[in-house]
């Protein structure tokens, strides 16, 4: 996403198929079910509202017959809502005159479909450039214009084939260029891509993704593949019977589905492909200054009870790692900093890493895996325990009173394989949530963390 403005903007939209959609309205709003209004007519979208960003791309995610495909045709004014209203920045697709929704059409918003509908009698090239010439630009300027598109979906050198001569992806390619090339604020997808083969089709979420990058659109993807949702969307809206149920990004519906319907519609997704660092990291909780000497670096790991600590420099880039060991010998041979002693970890991840990008830096050190955001700052870590956590999918019950669930999780001790908990000290440089941190000037928070450490015999995160 580029900037926080509102591009799409739903409130309460109702679209109900049927000469008493009205009536059909007014009796869902005082709680009336879909199949209660049937005679009145077929809900196929009830009470929709949410907001699409500049810049985002925002995918509609159900199983057939929930509303979505209606959902997009009133985003583009094909169908006006039966109640309620969806704006296009300013202009409201409810009340607009057929005039002004023409010129929404032509340049405001693009549409891409599931089945190409390029014109077969037509060049590759003048399928491209078709939308320019709706909008009166000249041969010429729309050649280049189109040109430039196909240029950017990889189609160059493709301008004169005709569509039959095409493979399926190479055609939906077609159909991107051609929205692309009447440079529109607003892509509208539906299915775009759900008739391709499953290599295809991945590469033509990846280009999608690196053309976003570019290009910066706004964007709402409509799918029934939940991978693909996940893959693609800053925000996901779920629907189920013309309703949206959750709206959230990838990680938000993974880890906090609404309901047992968003719980059991995620449940089979790979959730190391889709979970992040950032979503399961800690803070540190051992840090200490490159700059500083082992005194104080040792005296920092006692105080937190801990063997190792991450080193950052001023600006809290991250440098590597020290063992007490080697601080302590560097203490007594008059070492004056930390240099001499300092071991890299060339394990970093960046926070959008997938956790399946993990599991191998994780199993190669007892340590922790640090998180160090682009410009090197360490930012995080992520611990063994929390890379097993992510794995479960959560329960959406209700846990009971009595049952210690949710309470003291990361207290739980983890230790490296080779010692014994009753005599291990801290690996791991991780913030409890019920423990203190201790940061480069080597004070420390509460006392808890230790005498929760004590009471189980072991060494706390």
């Amino acid at each position: 996403m580029t900037e926080n403005h509102t591009e799409i903007r739903a409130d309460g939209a109702y679209k109900v198929f049927g000469r008493r959609g009205g009536e059909a309205v007014r009796r869902l709003r005082a709680g009336a079910t879909r199949d209660e209004v049937k005679p009145l007519g077929t809900a196929a979208v009830i009470d929709a509202s949410f907001e699409v960003n500049r810049g985002e791309i925002f995918v509609v995610m159900g199983l057939s017959g929930s509303g979505k495909s209606t959902l997009i045709r009133m985003l583009n004014g094909l169908w006006r809502p039966t109640a309620g209203s969806i704006h296009l920045g300013d202009d409201d697709l409810a009340t607009v005159s057929p005039a002004r929704l023409r010129e929404i059409r032509r340049s405001k918003v693009s549409m891409v479909f599931q089945h190409f509908a390029l014109l077969p009698h037509r060049t590759v090239l003048d399928n491209a450039a078709y939308p320019l010439e709706i909008q009166g630009v000249g041969r010429d300027e729309r050649n280049e214009r189109a040109m430039e598109s196909l240029r950017l979906v990889g189609l160059a050198g493709w301008e004169d084939s005709v569509p039959g001569a095409l493979s399926g992806g190479m055609r939906q390619r077609v159909g991107l260029a051609r929205a692309l090339a009447a440079d529109t604020d607003i892509l509208l997808m539906d299915e775009a891509f759900s008739a391709l083969d499953p290599l295809i089709r991945r590469e033509m979420q990846e280009q999608l993704l690196e053309l976003q990058g570019t290009l910066g659109k706004t964007i709402v993807f409509i799918t029934h593949d939940l991978n693909e949702a996940m893959f693609l969307g800053d925000r996901i809206a779920m629907m189920r019977d013309g309703r949206i149920v959750q709206i959230g990004s990838s990680e938000q519906i993974l880890s906090e589905p609404a309901d047992d319907y968003v719980a059991q519609f995620v449940a089979d997704v790979d959730r190391t492909r889709v979970l992040t660092a950032a979503t399961v990291m800690r803070a540190p909780a051992v840090t200490v200054p490159l700059g500083g000497g082992p005194r104080q670096a040792l005296r920092t790991m006692e105080q937190a009870q801990a063997s190792a600590a991450f080193v950052v420099d001023r600006s809290r880039r991250f440098a590597g790692v020290v063992h007490d060991d080697a601080v302590l010998a560097a203490q007594r041979a008059g070492a004056p900093d930390l240099t001499g002693v300092l071991e890299t970890d060339d394990r970093a991840v960046r926070p959008d890493a997938p956790l399946a990008e993990i599991f191998a830096p994780s199993a190669s050190s007892t340590l922790p895996v640090p998180v160090v955001s682009e410009d090197g700052r360490l930012v995080g870590v992520v611990p063994r325990v929390r890379l097993l956590e992510a794995m479960v999918p959560p329960d959406t019950t209700e846990a009971a009173p009595d049952s210690g669930e949710g309470s003291g999780g990361d207290a739980v001790a983890e230790t490296r394989d080779d010692v014994a908990p009753a005599t291990a000290t801290h690996d791991a440089f991780v913030r409890p949530d019920e423990g203190g941190t201790t940061d480069q000037t080597g004070t420390t928070g509460t006392t808890e963390t230790s005498k929760t450490t004590e009471r189980q015999g072991g060494a706390s995160l």
